[in-house]
């Protein structure tokens, strides 16, 4: 993909996660052990532009991509559940009434209980979360799906597709390994290509994107 290729929506969000600090650049290990030289930090979407943005580029992936119709969108805890409940309310605002739910990370024994708040796991569900590194994450939230029997996940959709190799000794991505696994699709708002194709096109981040380029040559999935 050329920078020219990116989308306005793409390079916008992009540049207000660069001006926010949630895509920086530097040196950083993640849960996989490996030093990466950019990071996406989805705790700092906390103001009402990014989440606005956020939202809006979550619904165009739902209504413009391969996730078929769905009835419930799955927000994991923690990062998920804002993620899934800014979603539903922007395409509540496009017209699409979807249900929202959420898992708690500790069992609740007053109140109503359980760990699932919100709407009924019933119907078709997508995840919605912002990150698969290892996709542990998601698969702890396909677990949840599953004890839930009348509930089908159609789709997952996360913040970025970091295109690095997965867990398997065949060179496929997270993201690869988990489309085959369950059988669904894993869309992204973002992958790594277009984070390189925005580097390469604005020409004043050489040192960055070196630096990526490098990682995605040692730990990157082949096009």
């Amino acid at each position: 993909m050329s920078a020219s290729t990116l989308s306005q929506e793409k390079v916008a969000f992009i540049e207000a996660a660069i001006e926010h600090g949630v895509l920086l650049f530097g040196e950083f290990t993640l849960k996989s052990g490996r030093k990466s030289p950019y990071f996406f930090n989805a705790g700092l979407l906390y103001t009402g532009s990014l989440l606005s943005s956020t939202s809006k580029a979550y619904a165009k992936i739902l209504t413009s991509s391969r996730i078929p119709e769905f009835d419930v969108l799955f927000g994991p805890a923690y990062k998920g559940i804002a993620l899934a409940a800014i979603t539903a309310v922007d395409l509540s605002r496009q017209g699409k009434e979807v249900g929202f739910a959420y898992n708690r990370k500790e069992k609740k024994d007053h109140g109503e209980g359980g760990v699932l708040v919100g709407a009924p796991l019933k119907g078709r569900i997508v995840i919605i979360d912002d990150v698969l590194t290892r996709g542990t994450a998601i698969r702890e939230a396909i677990e949840i799906l599953k004890t839930q029997s009348e509930a089908k996940l159609v789709g997952i959709v996360q913040l970025v597709d970091r295109q690095e190799k997965g867990q398997s000794s065949e060179g496929k991505s997270t993201v690869q390994e988990v489309e085959e696994e369950f059988g669904v699709p894993v869309e992204p708002i973002l992958n790594l290509q277009d984070i390189i194709s925005y580097l390469e096109s604005k020409g004043t981040y050489e040192n960055e994107l070196k630096a990526v380029k490098e990682y995605r040559k040692q730990y990157g999935i082949e096009a």
